[in-house]
């Protein structure tokens, strides 16, 4: 009762904190429902033991609402997956997590940061494009789309330091 009152009154701010392997079944279960191919609880679960991945997770109102994933190799990484429960979008939410897994990045060094998005993806190329990403390179058919047609990924590059 106390998370439904907690939802409909707004839920405070949002608190985003290093994501956990126990939180491989919602970020799995997420991931599932905003993309053509999800992942499995396993495969979520082997990125957040990887040393080399940073993942962050997102609650609001004790919530799970959101998550960002980045595969790091020497100075560079590249985002894996960054999302935001479609039921909680429009709030910022996606800016927060993203700016705050950019700062962790910074001080681990990372000086380039690399992704790609579907070029069909207005909220999301505006959320990068507005955090200082730009647009390096195109791979034509990359997603897989409904009734056999494909997207284009647009591959994303933002400096750090």
């Amino acid at each position: 009762m106390i998370g439904l009152l907690r939802r409909l009154i707004g839920g405070g701010a949002p608190q985003i904190r290093a994501a956990h392997p126990r939180e491989a079944a919602a970020i799995a279960k997420l991931h599932g429902r905003s993309f053509h191919r999800g992942w499995s609880d396993e495969e979520v679960e082997s990125l957040l033991v990887d040393r080399s991945v940073l993942a962050h997770s997102l609650r609001f109102g004790g919530v799970f609402t959101g998550f960002v994933l980045s595969r790091c190799a020497a100075d560079e990484a590249e985002i894996l997956s960054i999302v935001v429960d479609r039921r909680y979008q429009g709030r910022g939410f996606a800016r927060q997590l993203l700016n705050l897994h950019l700062g962790r990045l910074a001080a681990l060094g990372i000086k380039a940061l690399f992704l790609e998005v579907d070029e069909n993806n207005a909220p999301a190329i505006r959320l990068y494009r507005a955090a200082g990403f730009r647009e390096v390179a195109r791979r034509p058919n990359y997603y897989p789309l409904p009734g056999g047609r494909t997207a284009a990924a647009l591959v994303l590059r933002r400096d750090i330091a």
